[in-house]
């Protein structure tokens, strides 16, 4: 099934179920509020939204509305948790060369994982404020995972049972502050700013024979001020999502309503198929041309992400903004 969070002017939104083609929508507070209580009480709910679901497709549910997705906040508008990795090996190759950094020495065996912020989640059509364009602007196209709790300890064989739903990201890097916050050693802080998350968010079931050995088998397409930048495979992840999980888990629990991402999409036939991320692309150029040339994002530049199964249709809505200077007073 597929669900979404309708503003409304609260903390966390009102939950709303989705149609398979994403044309409609219906409220599913009836059943429960909003996208965290559904996430924590799923054995509980979910049978109650599946019936709405089917209803909501057939034509029968009652009060069900046209879908405007830019209506609508990220699936969590704010998250006890958010971790972000680096599960494709070519990305994390190629900005090694860019930021000069040394490879870790298990960095094929053990992810890389983040700590982000979950307290300022942004919606598929808003504006991405940010205080300076010197900063070097960048999106990241990927995929997350939604997570019920995960018990500490919970094993890669375990792991992919607690994915409740699936759903993309555009997680805006600075690009000029990064050195300075790796080179503290406790990980990324200022360099980066809100994440956006897509629309709609699915259950794995959804992807059909797209989704298999924790990984999803399809191309995110990313579009810059219109322009196609890159369409990389998703399944190429040297870490699975459930690899990620167990990773994460190792020491603590994983709180009901952990998002978990795959990092930036990258494949390692990057000069056929582009790229999910402008820093990706400038590595390129100084591995081909002997220095980077892309520019960084400008204010009123537009970035769009999306996935569409193999009939052409979406399958999670489409991100679709714009960068803006911020009001900073």
């Amino acid at each position: 099934m597929k669900l979404a969070t309708l503003k409304d002017g609260s903390p966390d939104g009102r939950l709303h179920v989705v149609s398979r083609d994403l044309t409609h929508t219906v409220a599913a507070t009836a059943i429960t509020p909003t996208m965290q209580t559904a996430i924590e009480q799923w054995d509980l709910v979910a049978g109650a939204l599946e019936d709405l679901y089917d209803a909501l497709n057939a034509g029968n549910a009652r009060d069900a509305a046209a879908l405007d997705t830019c209506r609508l906040a990220a699936p969590l508008p704010r998250a006890w948790q958010w971790l972000d990795a680096s599960a494709f090996h070519s990305h994390g190759d190629l900005l090694e060369k860019v930021f000069g950094l040394d490879p870790p020495p298990e960095k094929r065996t053990v992810p890389l994982m983040y700590q982000g912020a979950g307290d300022d989640l942004l919606g598929a059509c808003d504006d991405v404020p940010l205080p300076s364009e010197e900063d070097g602007m960048d999106f990241e196209a990927e995929l997350v995972a939604i997570l019920d709790r995960v018990p500490m300890g919970t094993t890669v064989a375990q792991a992919d049972r607690h994915i409740r739903l699936l759903t993309m990201a555009n997680d805006t890097s600075l690009r000029a502050l990064a050195a300075k916050d790796l080179r503290t050693g406790f990980g990324f802080l200022q360099s980066k700013g809100a994440t956006t998350f897509g629309p709609v968010a699915v259950t794995p079931d959804e992807l059909g024979d797209a989704w298999r050995d924790g990984r999803v088998h399809l191309p995110l397409h990313i579009h810059w001020n219109d322009a196609a930048f890159g369409h990389p495979d998703c399944g190429a992840m040297g870490f699975s999502f459930g690899e990620l999980i167990s990773h994460a888990a190792r020491t603590r629990n994983l709180t009901a309503g952990t998002l978990i991402g795959t990092g930036t999409i990258s494949n390692a036939n990057f000069r056929e198929v582009g790229s999910a991320c402008i820093a990706e692309r400038r590595a390129i150029e100084l591995v081909d041309e002997g220095a980077p040339r892309t520019p960084y994002l400008k204010f009123g530049d537009r970035v769009r992400i999306e996935m569409v199964d193999t009939a052409g249709r979406s399958i999670f809505g489409a991100i679709d903004q714009t960068y803006v200077r911020a009001d900073i007073r």
